[in-house]
């Protein structure tokens, strides 16, 4: 147990290292290909001054109080709620869609009509998926829908994921809802914030332990090897692996590349500026290429002295971990031929007694940053029966 290896330092990969640190007091491992910790989470100080987060755009949110109660160890956060607009024929609409949104596309007097039929339908609920309003049996209910399908949802969904409509996964359908209200928040979770200094700075004290050496700018593949029914680290069998990365490339494609889809990210500084979109997130669903703007300024805990702002524009894009753009994988692409695949790699893992297969990469599933936390401490568990058993 004296050779514990953790791939990646993205949130699965920190939380499980912290744990193991803390509960078994064994060394861990971190190693990280990137130059820096914190996987995509990762945010740092731009030239101006600005907290820019460098692989787009993360809030924290839950209604699990133990999740936000662990976080608070870690950083001091602050009451953020994130706002966001959509870009529709010309225009800035209420995001979420609302209440405000149906006034906005259809006018007043229709709306009356929607909202009423809306708030009866959907009574007792906060969000509904826009998916479930184009499914509706109630015509004016499903014909609302459809509209914010084709307007906004489709064209997005068109960019962002480049697959036919009937292959995008149910889960990724179901993302965007619908407020039955006039809640101008993006999520309606109870707990939302930010970390006040940033979430590489929540990172660095969250692997600060006397247990956890990080090893960065360090290619994990290149490290590992697999000899019978165990995995070798430097030549040396693991007491455990947790691993985080895309799971196709831990067995060298075997069974074939999953996909991953990936993002272009542009900076523009506006000097003479400080603000310059109306909310801190504008959705482009629209327009040619990009899907998202992003002004950080809107984001940041204090910006005493700041002169101007910053704006990222997102551009979706394959992963090609060898091209000089798109070398991130951000989001599974899951269809019922990907699942195929990595089923196949699931069961090549099993082969090996001492691989953990943690996160959205390795796991083949996209899931939000407080899904995630909570995951990667149930997953814990697992690991910790393993660890007690092998240990004895």
């Amino acid at each position: 147990m004296e050779n514990i290896i953790v791939v990646g330092s993205g949130f699965s990969g920190a939380v499980l290292a912290r744990k193991i640190a803390e509960e078994f007091d064994i060394p861990v491992k971190v190693v990280e290909r990137r130059a820096h910790i914190a996987g995509n989470m990762y945010d740092e100080y731009d030239e101006h001054g600005f907290l820019i987060q460098k692989y787009g755009p993360h809030h924290f949110y839950t209604s699990n109080w133990e999740i936000f109660h662990f976080l608070e160890q870690y950083a001091e956060f602050f009451p953020h709620y994130c706002k966001s607009r959509n870009y529709i024929d010309g225009r800035y609409v209420s995001m979420p869609f609302n209440f405000y949104t149906v006034q906005e596309l259809v006018g007043r007097e229709r709306s009356s009509v929607i909202i009423n039929k809306l708030r009866k339908e959907y009574s007792g609920r906060d969000r509904v998926p826009v998916i479930e309003l184009v499914e509706s049996s109630d015509p004016d209910i499903s014909a609302y829908g459809n509209l914010l399908f084709e307007k906004s949802f489709r064209p997005y969904i068109a960019k962002m994921w480049d697959i036919p409509m009937d292959k995008v996964d149910r889960y990724v359908l179901e993302r965007r809802s619908m407020a039955i209200g006039y809640d101008e928040r993006m999520t309606h979770y109870d707990f939302q914030g930010l970390p006040k200094y940033g979430f590489t700075k929540l990172f660095e004290n969250l692997l600060d332990h006397k247990n956890i050496e990080v090893c960065l700018n360090t290619d994990a593949l290149k490290h590992i090897a697999f000899r019978e029914n165990h995995v070798l680290y430097d030549g040396e069998i693991c007491g455990s692996m947790i691993f985080t990365g895309p799971i196709d490339e831990l067995f060298g494609f075997k069974y074939g590349k999953l996909p991953y889809r990936s993002l272009d990210i542009r900076w523009e500084y506006f000097p003479d500026c400080d603000s310059v979109l109306p909310t801190e997130g504008v959705a482009y669903p629209q327009a040619p290429g990009f899907v998202r703007k992003t002004e950080y300024r809107k984001m940041m805990y204090d910006t005493t002295g700041l002169k101007g702002s910053v704006v990222s524009t997102e551009y979706p894009l394959p992963y090609d971990r060898e091209a000089d753009k798109g070398n991130v994988p951000y989001y599974p692409v899951v269809t019922k031929e990907s699942k195929a695949i990595y089923q196949k790699y699931v069961e090549e893992s099993k082969k090996f007694g001492n691989i953990f297969l943690c996160g959205r990469l390795a796991e083949f599933r996209y899931i939000d940053m407080h899904t995630c936390i909570e995951h990667a401490l149930s997953y814990f568990e697992n690991v910790r029966d393993y660890l007690n058993e092998h240990c004895n």
